[in-house]
Protein backbone atom coordinates (compact mmCIF):
# COMPACT_ATOMS: atom_id res chain seq x y z
CA UNK A 1 0.00 0.00 0.00
CA UNK A 2 3.02 1.97 0.74
CA UNK A 3 4.50 1.92 -2.30
CA UNK A 4 1.42 2.25 -4.55
CA UNK A 5 0.80 5.77 -2.68
CA UNK A 6 5.07 6.35 -3.18
CA UNK A 7 4.56 5.35 -6.69
CA UNK A 8 1.09 7.78 -7.08
CA UNK A 9 3.10 10.55 -5.49
CA UNK A 10 6.40 9.94 -7.74
CA UNK A 11 3.50 10.17 -11.02
CA UNK A 12 2.07 13.12 -10.11
CA UNK A 13 5.25 15.06 -9.64
CA UNK A 14 6.56 13.52 -12.38
CA UNK A 15 3.07 15.21 -14.21
CA UNK A 16 4.19 18.51 -12.41
CA UNK A 17 6.93 18.69 -14.85
CA UNK A 18 5.89 17.20 -18.29
CA UNK A 19 3.45 20.02 -18.86
CA UNK A 20 4.69 22.57 -21.58
CA UNK A 21 1.61 24.12 -21.98
CA UNK A 22 1.42 25.09 -18.23
CA UNK A 23 4.73 26.12 -17.73
CA UNK A 24 3.72 29.62 -16.23
CA UNK A 25 2.16 27.76 -12.95
CA UNK A 26 5.56 25.54 -12.42
CA UNK A 27 8.29 26.28 -10.41
CA UNK A 28 11.39 25.00 -11.46
CA UNK A 29 11.36 21.81 -9.61
CA UNK A 30 9.27 20.58 -6.58
CA UNK A 31 10.00 19.36 -3.05
CA UNK A 32 8.05 16.06 -2.41
CA UNK A 33 7.53 14.74 1.30
CA UNK A 34 5.32 12.53 2.92
CA UNK A 35 3.49 11.56 -0.09
CA UNK A 36 2.62 15.54 -0.93
CA UNK A 37 4.24 18.00 -3.41
CA UNK A 38 5.63 21.41 -2.14
CA UNK A 39 6.57 23.75 -5.37
CA UNK A 40 9.47 26.42 -5.43
CA UNK A 41 8.26 29.57 -6.53
CA UNK A 42 4.85 29.23 -4.60
CA UNK A 43 3.95 30.58 -1.45
CA UNK A 44 1.71 28.50 1.48
CA UNK A 45 -1.11 29.86 3.89
CA UNK A 46 -1.54 27.60 7.40
CA UNK A 47 -4.59 26.94 6.23
CA UNK A 48 -3.07 24.94 2.74
CA UNK A 49 -3.97 27.04 0.53
CA UNK A 50 -1.14 28.23 -2.41
CA UNK A 51 -0.47 30.97 -4.31
CA UNK A 52 1.56 31.69 -7.57
CA UNK A 53 1.81 35.26 -7.35
CA UNK A 54 2.80 36.70 -11.22
CA UNK A 55 2.88 40.01 -12.08
CA UNK A 56 -0.11 41.43 -11.25
CA UNK A 57 -2.19 38.02 -10.90
CA UNK A 58 -1.77 35.42 -7.74
CA UNK A 59 -3.57 32.16 -8.91
CA UNK A 60 -4.82 30.58 -5.77
CA UNK A 61 -5.58 26.73 -5.44
CA UNK A 62 -4.85 24.08 -2.34
CA UNK A 63 -2.30 22.32 -1.73
CA UNK A 64 -1.41 18.91 -2.64
CA UNK A 65 -1.07 18.20 1.57
CA UNK A 66 -4.90 19.35 1.69
CA UNK A 67 -6.36 17.47 -1.37
CA UNK A 68 -4.72 14.10 0.04
CA UNK A 69 -5.92 14.84 3.44
CA UNK A 70 -9.47 15.02 2.43
CA UNK A 71 -9.83 12.46 -0.14
CA UNK A 72 -11.62 12.22 -3.32
CA UNK A 73 -13.13 15.83 -4.36
CA UNK A 74 -16.75 15.44 -5.01
CA UNK A 75 -17.76 19.25 -5.36
CA UNK A 76 -15.98 22.69 -5.37
CA UNK A 77 -18.16 25.98 -4.27
CA UNK A 78 -16.19 29.01 -5.92
CA UNK A 79 -17.04 33.06 -5.72
CA UNK A 80 -17.70 34.85 -8.79
CA UNK A 81 -15.42 36.83 -11.12
CA UNK A 82 -15.11 40.71 -9.72
CA UNK A 83 -15.99 39.59 -6.35
CA UNK A 84 -13.77 40.67 -3.67
CA UNK A 85 -12.00 38.37 -1.36
CA UNK A 86 -9.83 39.04 2.13
CA UNK A 87 -6.59 37.53 3.49
CA UNK A 88 -8.20 34.47 5.94
CA UNK A 89 -11.41 34.79 5.08
CA UNK A 90 -14.00 32.30 3.36
CA UNK A 91 -13.87 32.32 -0.14
CA UNK A 92 -15.52 28.90 -1.15
CA UNK A 93 -15.74 25.45 -0.01
CA UNK A 94 -14.60 21.68 -1.28
CA UNK A 95 -16.81 18.75 -0.67
CA UNK A 96 -15.26 15.44 -0.83
CA UNK A 97 -16.01 11.90 0.13
CA UNK A 98 -14.80 12.77 3.59
CA UNK A 99 -15.76 16.18 4.73
CA UNK A 100 -16.62 19.26 3.56
CA UNK A 101 -14.11 22.15 3.98
CA UNK A 102 -14.03 25.86 3.77
CA UNK A 103 -11.07 27.22 1.44
CA UNK A 104 -9.79 30.51 3.18
CA UNK A 105 -8.24 33.10 1.01
CA UNK A 106 -4.39 33.70 1.74
CA UNK A 107 -4.48 37.10 0.12
CA UNK A 108 -6.94 40.35 0.05
CA UNK A 109 -8.11 40.97 -3.76
CA UNK A 110 -10.53 41.35 -6.64
CA UNK A 111 -11.16 37.88 -8.83
CA UNK A 112 -10.29 38.35 -11.88
CA UNK A 113 -11.02 34.73 -13.43
CA UNK A 114 -12.45 31.71 -11.45
CA UNK A 115 -11.38 27.81 -12.81
CA UNK A 116 -14.98 26.76 -14.60
CA UNK A 117 -13.45 23.35 -15.15
CA UNK A 118 -13.89 22.34 -11.78
CA UNK A 119 -17.77 22.20 -11.81
CA UNK A 120 -17.33 19.89 -13.89
CA UNK A 121 -14.67 18.04 -13.14
CA UNK A 122 -13.78 18.56 -8.95
CA UNK A 123 -11.70 15.96 -9.39
CA UNK A 124 -8.84 18.13 -10.77
CA UNK A 125 -8.33 18.98 -7.40
CA UNK A 126 -6.71 15.81 -7.00
CA UNK A 127 -5.29 15.04 -9.82
CA UNK A 128 -3.68 18.20 -10.64
CA UNK A 129 -3.76 20.73 -7.44
CA UNK A 130 -0.59 23.17 -8.82
CA UNK A 131 -1.97 22.93 -12.59
CA UNK A 132 -5.55 22.03 -13.61
CA UNK A 133 -6.82 22.41 -9.69
CA UNK A 134 -6.36 26.00 -9.25
CA UNK A 135 -9.13 27.88 -8.58
CA UNK A 136 -9.48 31.39 -8.85
CA UNK A 137 -6.72 34.21 -10.01
CA UNK A 138 -7.09 37.39 -8.15
CA UNK A 139 -5.25 41.18 -8.57
CA UNK A 140 -3.55 41.48 -5.33
CA UNK A 141 -5.33 44.87 -3.57
CA UNK A 142 -2.08 44.23 -0.76
CA UNK A 143 0.80 42.49 -1.98
CA UNK A 144 2.63 42.34 0.99
CA UNK A 145 0.04 40.43 2.13
CA UNK A 146 2.07 37.48 -0.11
CA UNK A 147 5.31 38.09 2.46
CA UNK A 148 3.57 36.98 5.37
CA UNK A 149 3.44 33.12 4.05
CA UNK A 150 5.78 30.60 3.94
CA UNK A 151 8.21 29.52 1.35
CA UNK A 152 8.42 26.01 0.51
CA UNK A 153 10.54 24.54 3.04
CA UNK A 154 8.81 26.38 6.00
CA UNK A 155 5.76 24.67 4.82
CA UNK A 156 6.95 21.47 4.63
CA UNK A 157 8.32 21.77 8.28
CA UNK A 158 4.71 23.20 9.04
CA UNK A 159 2.96 19.97 7.42
CA UNK A 160 4.74 17.62 9.20
CA UNK A 161 4.64 19.38 12.39
CA UNK A 162 0.72 19.42 11.78
CA UNK A 163 1.19 15.64 10.90
CA UNK A 164 3.09 14.36 13.65
CA UNK A 165 0.50 16.27 16.34
CA UNK A 166 -2.64 13.86 14.82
Amino acid sequence: MALRMWASSTANALKLSSSASKSHLLPAFSISRCFSSVLEGVKYANSHEWVKHDGSVATIGITDHAQDHLGEVVFVELPEEKSSVSKEKNFGAVESVKATSEILSPISGEVIEVNTKLTDSPGLINSSPYEDGWMIKVKPSNPAELETLMGPKEYTKFCEEEDAAH
